[in-house]
């Protein structure tokens, strides 16, 4: 794996965890929407941080299908997760919220995973695809 797919992999780590504590942040400011209204989610987006926090994942979700465009979904996805670790630390120290012990431990556990999933190959090797109704090619010889 060359370092630009590092990059696109640390972009998704980053980008998600900072839009959805960006989105969480300015949601607390503006209180409570509901889907009946949806006046209100347009209101919603004017909060500077809720408007940064959907550009940040608007990185990475184009961060993440670049990601998909040369890797399996079961590497990518796993390799994402250390993006928890991330936002453990934004949501204890930055949105002051309590962490539990449990919740690190399961921080903690998922991470760990990465080391297994990502020491395996990135995109499965596929055999050439195969037509289903091929037409049989012609082995007779004219006389």
């Amino acid at each position: 794996m060359n370092l630009r797919k590092y990059l696109v992999l640390l972009g998704v780590s980053i980008f998600a965890p900072t839009g959805d504590s960006l989105l969480s942040y300015g949601m607390k400011q503006v209180g409570n929407v509901s889907l009946r209204h949806p006046s209100e989610l347009l209101l919603a987006i004017a909060n500077p941080w809720v408007g940064l926090g959907i550009v940040c994942l608007l990185g990475f979700f184009a961060s993440y299908m670049t990601a998909l465009s040369w890797a399996d979904l079961t590497f990518v996805l796993p390799a994402s997760s250390l993006g928890y670790v991330l936002l453990g630390l934004i949501a204890r120290f930055v949105l002051h919220e309590h962490v539990s012990v449990t919740r690190w431990l399961g921080i903690a556990l998922v991470s760990s995973g990465v080391g297994f999933v990502t020491s395996g190959p990135e995109l499965t090797k596929r055999l050439p695809h195969r037509r289903k109704h091929a037409q049989p090619v012609a082995t007779e010889v004219s006389r």
